[in-house]
């Protein structure tokens, strides 16, 4: 570098012996006020990263809750058909036909009524006629 000063030559220039061994009160607190002001710069600079993570995973957390959510109103929204399907199920359950039936629902019926199939019904325990088992059926492929 040449001789001349210049307005960077102050800055890289070290400290002389005798100025630093005596410092300047104004230039030891101005000193110690910019590594104050460094540390707070530091500390901003890691709590900034420890915000900007937090801001990462709730947005991971948002968007997953935004898929459940989709999730939610696409049931919802297929809601009446379920009902509906229940509503048809429960309409095709046969009627008793005897007196004795009417009275007590749940009465068993004669032997040789519950060996007859011939409405294709499955029969519980006492003998009272079952709606059909509604099966469910996969539209959607299965991840």
């Amino acid at each position: 570098m040449s001789n001349y000063p210049n307005r960077y030559s102050q800055h890289f220039r070290q400290p002389s012996a005798s100025t630093s061994a005596s410092g300047s009160p104004a230039l030891v607190a101005r000193i110690n006020e910019k590594k104050q002001e460094l540390e707070n710069l530091m500390a901003l600079r890691d709590l900034s990263a420890g915000l900007a993570k937090q801001m990462e995973e709730l947005e991971g957390k948002l968007a997953t809750l935004t898929d459940g959510t989709e999730a939610v109103a696409a049931v919802l929204s297929n809601w009446h058909n379920v009902l509906r399907a229940i509503a048809m199920a429960s309409s095709k359950i046969p009627q008793p036909k005897e007196e004795a039936e009417e009275d007590n629902p749940f009465a068993p019926k004669p032997k040789q009524e519950k060996q007859e199939e011939h409405d294709g019904l499955r029969r519980d325990e006492n003998g009272v006629l079952m709606p059909q088992t509604l099966v469910r059926i996969p539209v959607l492929p299965q991840k």
